[in-house]
């Protein structure tokens, strides 16, 4: 009877542990595709020269918020400058959901660029002249970019001293490769980046 319930205890056990080791996979497993591993991930990212801050010595800057971004670059079909019948794809506009390190959606980004966290929080965006521009390591995914605030736009609340948009760790979002046949065609490219906001000291 003692041997009985000696081989039942160790059976129970096994597949206790089973059931916390596929657990603890499966979180793994999550935590990978989550906003907040982008986010943390994007910390230990090395950041080319072209789209990397200031050190605004001897004050330095401080980050004022990370966002990861989920959504498309939509695009439109116009014909291609001194090729007429042919078309290409032209940017249009991002759209996409804002994700804090909780995981949650706490804002949108759509065309302007703006980011929005509420009425209250805002920021719109405009290139540097030149414009700071880096490659994606991925051949398929849009460029990275340092932005500074837009001339003639109040950024408010959270943003209202942001001077500088780093957009990082980009995944697809590139224009298709395939070229219109039209001029009414558009395409919704799916991306992901991260968002950082920063503010000289």
């Amino acid at each position: 009877m003692k041997h009985l319930k000696s081989t039942v205890t160790t059976l129970l056990l096994a597949v206790l542990l089973t059931a916390a080791v596929s657990s603890c996979k499966k979180n793994r497993e999550a935590d990978v595709s989550s906003p907040a591993y982008h986010i943390n991930e994007s910390e230990s990212m090395v950041i080319p020269a072209a789209v990397d801050i200031p050190a605004n010595l001897p004050n330095g800057n401080s980050r004022v918020a990370t966002f990861f971004a989920e959504g498309v670059q939509k695009y439109k079909a116009q014909v291609k400058a001194g090729s007429p019948g042919i078309y290409e794809w032209v940017f249009v506009a991002p759209q996409a959901a804002l994700y804090d390190a909780g995981n949650k959606i706490v804002g949108t980004h759509g065309a302007g660029p703006f980011w929005q966290l509420s009425p209250l929080d805002s920021i719109f965006a405009q290139h540097f002249s030149p414009a700071k521009t880096a490659a994606s390591s991925n051949a398929n995914s849009i460029d990275w970019l340092l932005l500074m605030p837009k001339a003639g736009k109040t950024a408010t609340g959270v943003f209202a001293n942001v001077a500088y948009i780093q957009r990082i760790a980009t995944v697809g979002g590139k224009a298709p490769a395939v070229l219109p046949q039209s001029d009414t065609e558009t395409a919704e490219v799916k991306y992901t980046a991260i968002y950082r906001f920063t503010k000289k000291n």
